[in-house]
């Protein structure tokens, strides 16, 4: 029994052992929650981060994230496309309420609108992986 013993108190700390360094080990791979930055894809984004033959692809990546569609054009050069929707809805109503001596009526209206807004951005890059040129565009409907 003493036997036993020994081999129970060796099994709960090597059990103990292993349960710290899962815990750690887990905590450092955990991953980084999802960020925004695929939805910041604005005219105003494009202007500050872009610069033809500087701008990276590793920084297109970390400002824009994945592109949409990665492709290879007639001259060589690799393009990526970034497609971003957007769809905004607003409602509006009014209501009043009026009376007249002894008589009282309301009125009410309300009115809803709603608007997509589509941007596209084009990136082609040279043989070094610098932007070499690129475009964007935008339309609402």
């Amino acid at each position: 029994m003493v036997v036993l013993a020994g081999h129970a108190t060796r099994l709960s700390s090597a059990f103990n052992l292993v349960l710290v360094l899962t815990v750690s080990l887990v905590g450092c791979g955990a991953s980084e929650p999802v960020t925004t930055r695929n939805s910041e894809l604005t005219h105003g984004n494009v202007q500050m981060n872009l610069e033809v033959g500087v701008t990276t692809q590793t920084e297109v990546l970390e400002v824009f994230g994945a592109p949409n569609i990665t492709s290879i054009d007639g001259s060589g050069r690799e393009v990526w496309t970034y497609q971003r929707h957007a769809t905004v809805s607003q409602s509006k109503s009014r209501s009043g309420y009026f009376t007249v001596i002894l008589a009282g009526g309301s009125s009410g209206r309300s009115s809803s609108q709603q608007s997509t807004r589509t941007i596209t951005l084009i990136i082609k890059f040279d043989k070094s992986g610098a932007v070499a040129d690129f475009n964007s565009r935008t339309s609402n409907f």
